[in-house]
């Protein structure tokens, strides 16, 4: 654990879950996936988050999913594990596991269902990172499925521990980016979470982004991280206008998002990925014609802008 944010600072795609025929978690897959980002360019993968369909998954199929990606991308890109549970024994459990993996941080959601008060959720988040305490911890802000917001007041009692290094916002009010960046300060980073807002995102104050549609399109992403960089801003915004049109082509199916994505990444990168797993409604057949539609917008835009 260090003071360097440096690391964190660009483009980290939320990693995919991988199945098998079976619909088991396969570990070559993941570890097929994790090499063809870390060639893409990101500069890092956010393991076992809402796009790792976590909270579907076993204790094990996560540590079975990070072993393989860590073989792929460990020491060659930023790799942070999202390690909660809905307890916190088996948090800690991932926690320890992912340390034992040297990931550069680990990550946790409040906990579900029940609503806790603030200081119970700061015990919890605090529990884990105890559990692995030679390593940052962000805290994953995501109100709409979580069903409670980090406030500032709570992000002030877990500055308290000196292994937060972060926040993974994905709220979509991009005012919260400011209010913990300024919290935070400037040895803290935020992260921009909601894809379609990535430009807003990184103008009022991230550093980087976590996005769980950056794995099947990191081409735009890139592109658009570099121009805002460079101050081209028209043309970034440009970008994002047309990520933001492929989202919503791909979030029109009957299947998931996450089961579009993964069959657009079959058919344009010959990757397979497996489906997504149930209650998740997987692709019907009528499904097919608007894949193949969501792959050759993304063919279009990466010949475009890349």
């Amino acid at each position: 654990m260090g003071n360097n944010i440096e690391k964190y600072q660009g483009i980290i795609p939320a990693f995919y879950a991988c199945y098998d025929e079976d619909g088991e978690v396969s570990g070559e897959r993941a570890e097929a996936l994790a090499a063809h980002l870390v060639e893409k360019g990101v500069k890092g993968l956010y393991v076992g988050g809402s796009s790792g369909e976590c909270i579907y998954q076993s204790v094990e199929d996560r540590k079975l999913t990070l072993e393989h990606v860590m073989k792929a991308a460990g020491g060659k890109v930023t790799v942070i594990a999202h390690v909660a549970c809905n307890n916190t024994k088996d948090s800690r459990v991932l926690a320890a596991h992912a340390e034992s993996l040297g990931v550069d941080a680990i990550a946790a959601i409040p906990p579900i269902y029940f609503r806790l008060p603030d200081y119970a959720i700061a015990e919890y988040w605090n529990d884990i990172s105890a559990a692995a305490p030679d390593t940052d911890f962000v805290i994953y802000n995501i109100p709409q499925l979580a069903g409670v917001a980090l406030t500032v007041p709570l992000l002030r009692e877990m500055r308290r521990n000196p292994r937060v290094r972060a926040v993974k916002n994905s709220s979509m009010a991009a005012m919260d980016i400011q209010m913990f960046k300024a919290e935070g300060g400037d040895d803290f980073m935020v992260f921009n979470g909601p894809d379609e807002q990535l430009v807003s995102g990184l103008a009022i104050g991230a550093e980087g982004g976590i996005g769980g549609t950056y794995g099947v399109m990191p081409e735009l992403y890139l592109k658009i991280m570099d121009l805002f960089r460079s101050g081209e801003m028209d043309r970034a915004r440009e970008i994002q206008y047309e990520a933001n049109n492929i989202i919503s082509a791909m979030g029109s199916c009957h299947g998931n998002l996450y089961a579009v994505m993964k069959e657009v990444m079959k058919r344009r990168e010959g990757l397979e990925l497996g489906g997504v797993r149930r209650p998740l409604p997987g692709l019907v057949p009528e499904d097919m014609p608007q894949v193949e539609k969501c792959a050759a917008m993304i063919d279009a835009a990466i010949a475009k802008y890349c």
